[in-house]
């Protein structure tokens, strides 16, 4: 119990003073002389214990009577140190990722605790308060309430550790502050709970969908493509019971082309195809019917008609197994002859392949170098007899490292680079056991550059920085078998590939996503995105025969935007939200150590209602002083 003014209590001391009086208050009795002196002592004896009874009784009366009053001019109260403390400072996270478009007792678990902290906005005080997107510093209670119900679903999600770093950021450094995190979220799918700071505290609102139901479009790609019908095939997943058949609908630019339905009641996954006209462009939408999360029910994509990449063989020697590689549907393939070589075509390939040549002359380094800095991509396969100078000239001014000395010794490929980005998606698990290629001489090189084939004795076979790659041996049927190993065509295939990265069928929004557009540019003239209601500018490079576009925080919402110059449509580029929400797995809050969890925001504010109140008893000590005077008066008016 503590005291509003404890100084009032040393008032107390004055009860001594009935104290003192009563133990030194002496009185003389009479004698009467009576015939019955036995008789009368025995009366005497009693009166005079009856009296003294009565006296300390009247004596501890008015003594409760008075601490009572000087009690309650002190004014006692109980509270906590948060009720007390002159300085506190809320910060309230909000989560409002997709997860929470699920549905709790009173609507999606957003949308109700938004509406409770909007009718519990005016009891918080100033605060600061942040979402996925969003944040505000020192927001009063009217702003607070202002702000509040604008608040709309993010695909970012922040783990606890962010949270707890971003809560850190908002508060201020002062000390002896009572510093108070409201973190409010589901929990769906994050990391392990971080270890919670000494700093300040975490109340913890976690809120629960009443179903953990969704159904949603996880991905669509291409499946088969031929002159006439491209087959587009959809993955459909489930999370909980689904008893009936889930229909599907294709549309192309908002119209209705398709509609078909998957069985999920056995499964939790589905796939369906729809054939689409290959001779024309197609700007799609795929959507489904469910209510529980929509975030996941529809996907677009759009399908370009397709530009092809341009790629020049250089050739020393036979290009047989480039032509093979190369001619095909998305790549316009030409080759030519180290001495016949038209250097006015270097600067509009996308793609050059310097196929063992003997000598690499001077003007070629140039060109080559210059190629490379406007961006261009460049595969450098040296020759069994190749001079180790002139290509030193050109690897070193594409800061490749040198050659120092040719080794006449077999060694076989063992070790591949899964994490290499020629790699990726093309093993389903990384190989140690395969037939391993050899070469039977190698060029020893000494380079920085980023190693993605390896022998056996880990000297590099292909090395790579940026868009040039470089072979450290000759790749032909009289040095090496690697042309008859399977690991060529995804190896030099994907250089091919990523030497121009053509749009794909859609991209995941919140990723750094990168497409080349085959034109050029003037010096004042940029490329901007747009659909039905926005444009933006996104960021954008230059280069000697394309533009390369790079999307990350724009767009942030899902849909067909088209790519544009001044008011032409150069192309279609989809964007999707990331499907990582759509799992219905939460963490339970209540092994979280260090904080304390509440079911909902009301709860929240009824316990920090509480913790903040302070109880005030100077009303009681008053009515106990009242009482125990009036005890005083029937003590004297009745006791015998």
């Amino acid at each position: 119990m503590q005291f509003k003014y404890p100084e009032i209590l040393f008032a107390l001391f004055l009860l001594l003073i009935p104290i003192f009086i009563h133990l030194f208050q002496l009185r003389r009795f009479q004698r009467i002389e009576f015939t019955n002196v036995a008789f009368l002592k025995k009366v005497t004896i009693q009166t005079r214990k009856s009296s003294e009874i009565k006296k300390w009784l009247t004596l501890l009366m008015r003594l409760l009577a008075l601490a009572c009053i000087i009690i309650a001019f002190a004014q006692p109260f109980i509270a906590s140190d948060t009720a007390l403390s002159d300085k506190k400072e809320t910060v309230i996270y909000i989560d409002n990722s997709f997860s929470m478009q699920a549905k709790g007792n009173k609507g999606s678990l957003l949308e109700r605790s938004l509406q409770d902290l909007f009718d519990k906005g005016d009891e918080i005080g100033k605060l600061s308060w942040f979402s996925n997107n969003s944040e505000r510093i020192n927001s009063s209670p009217q702003d607070f309430k202002n702000d509040i119900l604008a608040v709309g679903y993010s695909s970012n999600q922040l783990t606890p550790a962010e949270v707890l770093l971003k809560a850190n950021q908002l508060f201020s450094q002062e000390k002896n502050v009572s510093k108070q995190l409201v973190f409010i979220s589901d929990f769906q799918q994050v990391e392990a709970f971080p270890d919670i700071s000494t700093d300040f505290v975490v109340d913890v609102v976690q809120l629960r969908p009443v179903k953990a139901t969704n159904i949603s479009i996880d991905t669509a790609f291409i499946a088969s493509k031929n002159a006439s019908t491209t087959q587009l095939k959809v993955s459909i997943s489930k999370q909980g019971d689904v008893s009936s058949d889930v229909p599907v609908s294709l549309f192309e630019n908002g119209k209705l082309k398709a509609k078909t339905a998957v069985d999920l009641s056995q499964n939790s996954r589905g796939t369906i195809t729809f054939d689409i006209d290959a001779s024309e462009s197609f700007i799609g939408k795929l959507e489904l019917s469910e209510s529980n999360m929509p975030f996941d029910n529809s996907l677009f994509f759009s399908i370009n008609k397709p530009e092809k990449i341009k790629v020049l063989a250089i050739n020393g020697s036979d290009g047989n197994f480039l032509q093979r590689l190369f001619e095909k549907e998305r790549f316009d393939f030409e080759q030519q002859t180290g001495k016949t070589l038209d250097y006015n075509q270097i600067p509009n390939q996308n793609f050059i392949v310097l196929n063992a040549l003997d000598e690499i002359p001077s003007s070629l380094v140039t060109a080559l170098k210059s190629f490379s800095d406007a961006g261009g991509s460049l595969l450098i396969i040296p020759s069994t007899e190749a001079d180790l100078n002139s290509y030193n000239s050109l690897i070193s001014a594409l800061s490749m490292g040198t050659f120092s000395e040719k080794i006449s010794q077999e060694k076989k490929i063992t070790k591949i680079v899964f994490a290499h980005p020629l790699f990726q998606g093309v093993f389903e698990k990384e190989i140690t056991n395969f037939q391993y290629p050899k070469v039977n001489s190698i060029n020893d090189i000494k380079t920085t550059a980023t190693t993605a084939l390896a022998f056996e004795d880990m000297r590099p076979f292909l090395v790579e920085k940026g868009k040039t790659y470089l072979f450290t041996a000759a790749i032909d049927r009289v040095n090496s078998n690697f042309l008859n190993s399977p690991l060529v065509v995804p190896t030099v295939y994907n250089m091919g590939l990523q030497s121009l990265p053509l749009p794909d069928l859609y991209y995941t929004i919140g990723k750094q996503n990168t497409i080349a557009v085959q034109l050029s540019l003037g010096p004042d003239q940029i490329l901007a995105m747009k659909d039905s209601i926005s444009r933006f500018i996104p960021l954008q490079q230059t280069k000697s025969n394309h533009v390369l576009i790079t999307t990350t925080e724009e767009p942030n919402k899902a849909g067909n935007y088209q790519l544009i110059k001044d008011t032409e449509v150069l192309q279609t580029i989809s964007y999707n939200y990331s499907r990582r929400e759509s799992r219905m797995n939460y963490l339970d809050a209540a092994d979280w150590e260090g904080v304390k969890v509440y079911k909902s925001v009301d709860n929240l504010f009824e316990s920090l209602s509480q913790a903040n109140s302070i109880n005030s008893f100077w009303k009681w000590f008053a009515i106990f002083a009242l009482f125990f005077l009036l005890c005083e008066m029937f003590i004297l008016k009745f006791w015998k």
